[in-house]
């Protein structure tokens, strides 16, 4: 296969006029939420060892998908939050509809573990979606392309050192060749379902991007991107995907220069990637601040925050 440059692999932000809300939201509510929420643990990031970001708590494989048993999100109103977030001057939102753990929070007819087989098909995305138009924020899909649930998935195992990945991989490349190509096509199966399942979708913020083979990064995100647009034309699409997207969105980062093309800064409460019953909540006064400093660079904030297991959101999330 041919060695790509990235200029080959590049495309144009997208010119679409459904799109063009994005550099001027200013804020955004991010909104991570799932099994993890139950313990309260850093999302999926709690199965690896001594990976920084698993916070205090750290679960074995077993006891994190225990969480699936007890997550039971029987006071769910997303409708209040965003109607909060949007006086407070937020525009968009994006909720974690499948993180690394592979638990879909919508009835996927793909993959081992979701609200399919453990609510009864109850679909967790759709009053989401409903919420965001009818308190006018735009719709924002986050979609985890690592997926630790999925059996063969040959990119990264789980339990154990992270740092320490690659000698956990014994198959040869020809195996993780075609592996992958079955996890691809599993996965284009989940991304099209979100995007076909609930009429039109804003935007969608990809993550746990890992390929091997350079040359497959570069095919396959040329096909996924086209696919996307194919289904959702005035969609906008983060840059985590290869190098294909129409932003960049670094974590708690605030950049030296302006970027010079659209952006968004995405920072976590208390440092902590979903439900923490005691991580602290962002000030208001900072929140404004950093709004103000990105969107002086033509970028946006993204502020993360984690519902309770039971779908409820913490008073002091009203407070802020």
């Amino acid at each position: 296969m041919a060695d790509f440059e990235e200029k080959d692999i590049a495309i144009e932000r997208t010119t679409h006029p459904d799109a063009q809300w994005f550099p001027d939201a200013g804020l955004g509510l991010f909104l991570h939420w799932g099994i993890h929420s139950v313990v309260g643990v850093q999302a999926s990031w709690a199965m690896i060892n001594d990976y920084p970001a698993s916070g205090e708590i750290r679960l074995t494989v077993d006891d994190y998908y225990a969480q699936a048993d007890t997550f039971d999100p029987k006071n769910y109103d997303p409708e209040r939050w965003l109607a909060a977030a949007y006086k407070a001057g937020f525009r968009y939102a994006v909720l974690t509809t499948k993180h690394h753990d592979g638990y879909t929070l919508w009835p996927s007819d793909f993959g081992e573990i979701g609200v399919k087989s453990c609510l009864g098909g109850r679909d967790l995305v759709q009053p989401f979606v409903d919420a965001c138009r009818s308190t006018g924020m735009k719709v924002g899909l986050y979609f985890s392309f690592a997926d630790w649930r999925y059996t063969g998935y040959p990119m990264l195992d789980v339990d154990f050192d992270f740092n320490k990945r690659e000698q956990y991989h014994p198959i040869s490349p020809e195996e993780d060749a075609a592996l992958f190509e079955e996890f691809y096509r599993f996965t284009l199966g989940q991304i099209s379902e979100l995007l076909t399942r609930y009429g039109t979708i804003d935007l969608l913020w990809f993550d746990g991007v890992k390929w091997r083979d350079r040359d497959a990064e570069a095919l396959r995100s040329l096909e996924t991107i086209r696919h996307i647009r194919d289904i959702q034309p005035g969609i906008i699409v983060n840059n985590r995907w290869g190098k294909v997207g129409d932003y960049v969105t670094p974590e708690y980062q605030f950049p030296e220069e302006p970027p010079g093309t659209w952006w968004e800064s995405c920072f976590a409460s208390g440092y902590h990637w979903g439900y923490n019953e005691d991580a602290y909540l962002l000030k208001a006064s900072w929140i404004s601040d950093m709004r103000e400093k990105c969107m002086n660079w033509d970028g946006n904030f993204l502020v993360d925050i984690g519902p309770a297991p039971d779908g409820s959101m913490q008073q002091k999330f009203y407070d802020v």
